[in-house]
């Protein structure tokens, strides 16, 4: 079936209104659940044959982060789905008003190759428990995780509800091609723009989860231990191929060399004496991204790693970094932390709005007012504070971008509302009509709608 034909396909099951009912949406959301279960093994396999990633890691942000998801949902899919009552005005007496969230439709996701398994599941859970049907389009870079998320499509759903489309680019241009009733993407901010422009074609709605240069603040702490621990955590996780990972760091200057000494201590805590060797250090995708870092890398000062081996490289701090140094012009993705002074918090601010807007923004600080001030004061997608990554974690937090770095949100109820069109409705009541409206229009009935309304 090519996929023209497979949209058509879809649209039709859906004009059956069999994907509505919350009882299909849940029992749906179970077998998708239950399938994932008997699929673990697979998915481990498939990626650490990808990304090299140990399982732990692989549950920690792939599996565990869906099976979240699917609970979340098949606890509050009943009540995100019943139309809401709203509050009626006055000047519309004898009425009632309410919302009814209803799915979009035909959905086309698209997800990217560096959580492979997370990024394309977890917003089709949302997609499920909204009511739609969909189209998955996995990342053609991780064939092995791509094939299991086919496997399990397939042995679990009939493909006139929910269908993977496997391929490259001209799999994504085909699929581009057609008139889908909502897209969502994750990835590149280029193809990201190369999406929004396809989906205007047909005045498709399109959620857009991209990333950028997501700074790191070391600014005013006493922790200066543990804030690089949890900054080696988020930046070298899945070898800093992570969209929310910390891109750079902004440092106080009198605690550049603390922070040096703390950072590589964490290094060698995760990853031993030689990161080359150590056997949970995850991959770079492919020998393009490993020949794009390790250009970065070639005309900056390292203090800290900077060695390729087999497809690996091993954690790297970079000092010091020019703030217009090319590692400082576009989004890293690899396993590299420039670290650049600072000795202000003008500097601060003006070193971050020198960039488009970032997907997440982290600060160690113990100065409370620093906090409040810059998350005031900045545009970002999400922040943590005193760590990194974590905010991703809540299925009670919505996660997106802004700008350059994207558009929409999901998880949890963000999710839902995502993948659903909101209905307002106003019910009048035929057994009082109120002349006013009516012609002819009067100054008394004109006096007597300014008290209504104004």
């Amino acid at each position: 079936m090519n996929i023209e034909q497979l949209v058509i396909q879809q649209r039709a099951y859906f004009q059956t209104q069999v994907t509505k009912p919350i009882a299909f949406r849940l029992a749906m959301l179970k077998k998708l659940k239950n399938a994932i279960v008997l699929a673990e093994k697979e998915i481990f396999n498939a990626l650490h044959l990808d990304l090299h990633k140990a399982e732990m890691e692989s549950f920690m942000t792939e599996i565990g982060i869906v099976y979240q998801e699917i609970n979340y949902f098949l606890k509050h899919t009943k009540k995100l789905a019943t139309p809401k009552k709203v509050r009626t005005p006055i000047a519309l007496i004898h009425a009632s008003s309410r919302r009814v969230p209803e799915p979009y439709g035909v959905v086309l996701i698209m997800s990217p190759w560096n959580y492979p398994f997370q990024l394309a599941m977890a917003p089709l859970v949302g997609a499920i428990a909204s009511g739609n049907t969909v189209i998955l389009k996995p990342a053609s870079y991780t064939p092995h995780v791509s094939e299991v998320i086919n496997q399990i499509i397939n042995r679990t759903f009939d493909p006139a509800y929910i269908s993977v489309v496997q391929g490259g680019r001209e799999a994504n241009s085909a699929l581009l091609e057609q008139r889908f009733d909502y897209i969502f993407f994750t990835g590149s901010t280029s193809v990201g723009k190369v999406v929004m422009s396809k989906a205007a074609e047909h005045l498709t709605p399109v959620t857009l989860e991209l990333g950028g240069k997501s700074p790191c603040i070391v600014y005013e702490t006493s922790h200066i231990l543990l804030a690089a621990k949890r900054i080696a955590f988020g930046k070298y996780l899945n070898a800093g191929q992570t969209c929310i990972a910390p891109d750079y760091c902004l440092i106080q200057e009198e605690l550049v060399e603390p922070f040096i000494n703390a950072i590589q201590e964490a290094i060698h805590e995760f990853f031993g004496p030689n990161p080359l060797d150590h056997p949970h250090l995850p991959n770079i995708v492919n020998n393009f991204h490993v020949s794009r870092l390790m250009t970065l890398l070639s005309s900056e000062a390292k203090v800290i790693g900077g060695q390729s081996k087999d497809g690996r490289i091993e954690p790297t701090v970079l000092y010091p970094v020019n703030k217009d140094a090319p590692i400082m012009q576009e989004e890293i993705f690899g396993p590299i932390l420039p670290l650049i002074p600072v000795k202000s918090v003008e500097e601060i601010i003006s070193t971050i709005e020198s960039h488009d807007k970032p997907l997440a923004f982290y600060i160690f600080t113990d100065n409370v007012t620093l906090q409040k001030m810059f998350v005031n004061r900045l545009s970002f997608g999400g922040a943590t504070i005193n760590d990194t990554i974590m905010h991703i974690a809540s299925t009670d937090l919505g996660f997106g971008g802004v700008g350059a770095s994207g558009m929409g949100q999901y998880h949890g109820v963000y999710s839902f509302q995502t993948f659903s069109h909101y209905k307002s409705v106003l019910k009048r009541y035929m057994w009082l009509d109120l002349p006013m409206r009516y012609h002819p229009y009067t100054k008394e009935k004109l006096g007597l709608l300014r008290k209504f309304m104004k």
